[in-house]
């Protein structure tokens, strides 16, 4: 029979449920036994896809189109494995799912109600994830334990558990231990408290992560243990780390892996290896180059925003030996500043994310000509490039008022245009270009030679707008070089400039495709451009 485990929270959000649930999936696969999660998300949006990054940070694209929880990105990287659309549900999917049925008559007449039948559809979105019978699902759910909108999710895993028993099901809680500066201790009744709400509504942990700044003694764990029932053994502390990849190493020390196998009657393996991940983490914390790189965006405000190029970037740090340090830049400031030079005085590499919108375009495209015009290196992802795009025509070939029909509908230069298909939609939620599309490479090129010499390669996108195909040739002409299309030779996929040590810019998200261990190719040699920079090597 499949095993499943339960992540819920409480007390607070943004406590790690995330990579709680990534580090306890790393593990278990590494003792042996295939593991599929699934974020279930309480808001009634349909998908994150028309929220503002403000409200909800990154969106996450997986290779079938799915725009995700941001969570998601964390399960592929440590788990190194691709999900889908079946791996994240919110509660408007599964409303808008029951309420099709309804009104196809799926119900024969009933009354439809919270409880069979919504509980039921969660249960379905959970028991879709299972393939064999030695599966292991983790669920994290969204969100605390009180929040009204949450009451269904943990209604249907409470029901779950009945389902399947004790020894198949098991609940693990993440909550806060605060610590109380002013009086020198740490709290436990928050964790009580969160525990008690649980329980109330019928489940009873089998296991308490704490998360706290400071360490977590034997009589702090026993007295947790015994207000919420929770064994001492499985009452183990996550302190604030130095880095998030340190997490499954940490609960492997508190054995919390073997504490899950045990409680769902699985055998651990004799061996776990977690040697390279161990390895990766050392070289992280034992940095000691540094290079800057300024990331130049809108919504720099709310770092996870950029969640997975943050990540990117820790990735190339290793795999180049220095330690990257993000420098912030709010577009919107460079189009008040007269002189950005400032700005940039101390970076050794410039990126531009994607984004949607006018607000703070002119104070990216003024990043991208200081960084053009003074060979500083430049990546330029989804937007980054179309900029970079819109630079080039406006600064170089002299297309005075360039721009993207985006901002400028009828701009006498649309560089950068909306497909013809994508024309005279209604519809914002579910239209953009999404998920994996492959691209042919240009032999001869720097993004060539990036990855590996291949001619085709395969990355992901979410985009509406794209270069207008009328301008490639005055492009060419004049040094700006299509290094990768599609297959058919009618989208411009990538773009680098000629005569410049490194100015690349792609449609697509590679960010997204890059891992712990394999570091995506483009972040990998950006890094190593922004280095050369700095130490001249």
């Amino acid at each position: 029979m499949p095993k499943f485990i339960f992540v819920t929270g409480g007390v607070v959000s943004s406590l790690g449920k995330g990579i709680a649930t990534s580090s306890i999936g790393l593990l278990i696969k590494r003792h042996g036994y295939p593991v599929k999660p699934l974020k279930l998300d309480p808001y009634l949006n349909v998908d994150p896809g028309t929220m503002n990054p403000f409200q909800h940070g990154e969106v996450f694209v997986t290779d079938d189109g799915a725009e995700t929880d941001l969570d998601l990105g964390h399960y592929e990287r440590f788990l190194n494995q691709n999900l889908s659309r079946k791996n994240n549900a919110t509660a408007g999917q599964i409303y808008e799912s029951l309420i099709k049925k309804e009104r196809e008559g799926y119900f024969l007449g009933k009354t439809v109600q919270v409880v069979p039948h919504l509980t039921d559809e969660i249960k379905l979105r959970i028991n879709e994830l299972v393939e064999h019978e030695k599966d292991v699902i983790i669920v994290e759910i969204g969100g605390t334990v009180g929040d009204i909108e949450s009451l269904p999710f943990l209604e249907a895993i409470r029901q779950m558990r009945l389902e399947y028993g004790e020894g198949n099901t098991l609940f693990i809680h993440v909550t806060l231990v605060p610590y109380i500066k002013s009086i020198g201790e740490l709290k436990t009744k928050p964790t009580q408290h969160s525990v008690m709400k649980l329980r109330e509504i019928g489940i009873q942990p089998d296991l308490i992560i704490c998360r706290s700044e400071k360490k977590i003694g034997t009589e702090i764990r026993e007295k947790i243990s015994l207000f919420t029932n929770v064994p001492r053994e499985r009452v183990v502390e996550m302190r604030d780390l130095p880095t998030i990849y340190q997490a499954p190493l940490i609960l492997h020390r508190e054995k919390v892996d073997l504490n899950i196998l045990k409680k769902l009657n699985l055998s651990p393996s004799p061996e776990v290896d977690l040697s390279d991940w161990d390895s990766f983490v050392n070289t992280l914390l034992k940095l000691r180059e540094k290079v800057k790189i300024g990331i130049v965006g809108k919504y720099v405000d709310v770092k996870d925003s950029y969640k997975s190029i943050s990540e990117a970037f820790v990735h190339a740090s290793v795999s180049n030996n220095v330690k990257v340090d993000l420098k912030y830049i709010d577009s919107e400031k460079l189009e008040e500043i007269q002189d950005i030079t400032e700005e940039f005085a101390d970076v050794d590499g410039i990126l531009v994310p994607g984004g949607f919108g006018y607000r703070g375009i002119e104070g990216k495209i003024r990043a991208i000509k200081f960084a053009r015009e003074n060979r500083i290196p430049f990546f330029g992802i989804c937007l980054g490039m179309q900029l970079a795009s819109i630079e080039f025509a406006r600064n170089v070939l002299g297309l005075k008022g360039a721009n993207s029909t985006e901002f400028v509908p009828d701009t006498e230069h649309p560089v950068i245009t909306i497909l013809p298909e994508k024309r005279n939609l209604k519809r914002l939620g579910g239209t953009l270009r999404k998920g994996a599309y492959p691209a042919i490479l240009k032999p001869g090129t720097l993004t060539f030679e990036i990855y590996g010499h291949v001619r085709e390669i395969s990355e992901r996108h979410r985009h509406r707008y794209e270069f207008n195909p009328v301008y490639r040739e005055m492009f060419e002409k004049n040094g700006m070089i299509v290094a990768g299309e599609s297959p058919d030779g009618y989208l411009v996929e990538i773009i680098e400039l000629k005569s410049h040590p490194f100015f690349i810019g792609v449609q697509f998200h590679p960010e997204f495709k890059s891992r712990p261990m394999n570091p995506h190719p483009i972040f990998h040699h950006f890094v190593k451009a922004a280095k050369n920079r700095r130490y001249g090597k």
